[in-house]
């Protein structure tokens, strides 16, 4: 069976929203999928204003901007349906908001409220697709891996630069996976200053040099040496790791320099850490797939590839497309699973008490 489904992502360093009209099938318990058309949409300064100051609205506040931010999502997705002419053919939308709070295993925050966006589009919309992980005490993170198991089998490891960096792993049937440390929404804020967007290939980390003061201090945070399963918040990297560099003093290239090697060295550190755990010393012919922004930070790619050679036969980058919208389709995917009744999320990735079928379902009025 096929499923036509619009997957939404909102990434945590705001670069716009994600939307991805997918074909995914099923035939005999294996998947494949296309992404038939994709886009980004740029979030306006004042979205971008509104989104990153809600975790300092009263609770009354945010939930009007989470009843918003639903509609506003509903009337991008009715726009790009009419852009690419997909009425009449997208069946499903799953949306996973744009996160805000997220202290697991209490609670987890999304902004963009389903039922607004199926209010606005006719169509029914799995939404909050986090949260009962987390009622089995588990992080609600990251949710991701369920897709890459399924729709990304070739490959044993998945990083992913966004916000926060994120890695999987598939090792001796056991799936792993957690939030590595900040990284693009760190390193665009510190390039902001200067007018950019993001620094375009890595081409002014690459200037710059390795302040090792600074490196200490940021690979010593506990969270680093803590075990898995394990999820960060945004604001470890807004509001710990970007003042702690912008208090070092140094230089823009400098800065992102040495947050580069921050990052290379974490993941380094995070491979280590899942082959100790299946005592491993290498991962044999295992390839990782590199996706999200970042992917396209071809300096921190080559640092990253350099430290992972001695465990690692091959670090691959995905197409464009894939790089851009892997997290929109695997929400898209999640839709589908949800639709079904089907598990969403791996309780040996979140820490759960076991696997959970996610998300809220909310039915449009199919105009």
């Amino acid at each position: 069976m096929v499923y036509r489904v619009i997957g939404i992502m909102s990434g945590s360093s705001l670069d716009g929203l994600d939307l991805a009209f997918t074909e995914i099938e099923e035939i005999g318990g294996k998947w494949t999928y296309e992404i038939s058309a994709a886009a980004c949409l740029p979030y306006t300064a004042e979205w971008k204003d509104k989104l990153s100051g809600a975790i300092h609205l009263s609770a009354r506040d945010y939930l009007l901007l989470h009843s918003e931010y639903g509609h506003y999502i509903g009337k991008q997705v009715n726009a790009f349906i009419e852009t690419y002419g997909l009425a009449y053919r997208a069946g499903l939308i799953a949306s996973h908001g744009h996160t805000t709070f997220h202290m697991p295993p209490a609670m987890t925050g999304q902004l963009g409220c389903g039922a607004a966006i199926a209010a606005e589009t006719g169509l029914p919309v799995v939404s909050d697709l986090r949260t009962i992980d987390l009622a089995y005490g588990g992080q609600g993170a990251p949710i991701v891996p369920m897709g890459e198991k399924y729709l990304l089998g070739e490959y044993a490891y998945f990083f992913n630069i966004g916000g926060i960096a994120n890695i999987s792993a598939n090792r001796k049937d056991e799936y792993v996976a957690f939030d590595v440390c900040p990284a693009n929404r760190v390193m665009n804020m510190l390039v902001a200053e200067q007018g950019l967007e993001y620094d375009a290939g890595g081409a002014i980390a690459a200037s710059g040099k390795i302040d090792q003061s600074l490196l200490e201090k940021l690979n010593a945070f506990a969270y680093y040496d803590k075990g898995y399963p394990k999820s960060l918040a945004n604001d470890f990297g807004t509001d710990t790791i970007y003042p702690l560099i912008k208090q070092s003093g140094l230089s823009l290239a400098d800065s992102l320099r040495t947050c580069v090697e921050h990052i290379a060295q974490q993941v380094r550190k995070s491979v280590v850490m899942i082959l100790a755990k299946h005592n491993e010393t290498d991962a044999g012919n295992a390839r990782m797939l590199v996706t999200g922004g970042g992917a396209f930070n071809t300096f921190l790619v080559s640092r990253i590839t350099e430290l992972l050679q001695p465990f690692l036969l091959d670090t691959v980058v995905a197409d464009d497309r894939l790089a851009n919208y892997k997290e929109a389709l695997i929400m898209a995917f999640l839709g589908v699973l949800r639709w079904r009744e089907e598990n969403t999320v791996m309780h040996s990735v979140t820490g759960a008490r076991k696997d959970s079928v996610g998300g809220a379902m909310w039915m449009g009025d199919g105009r």
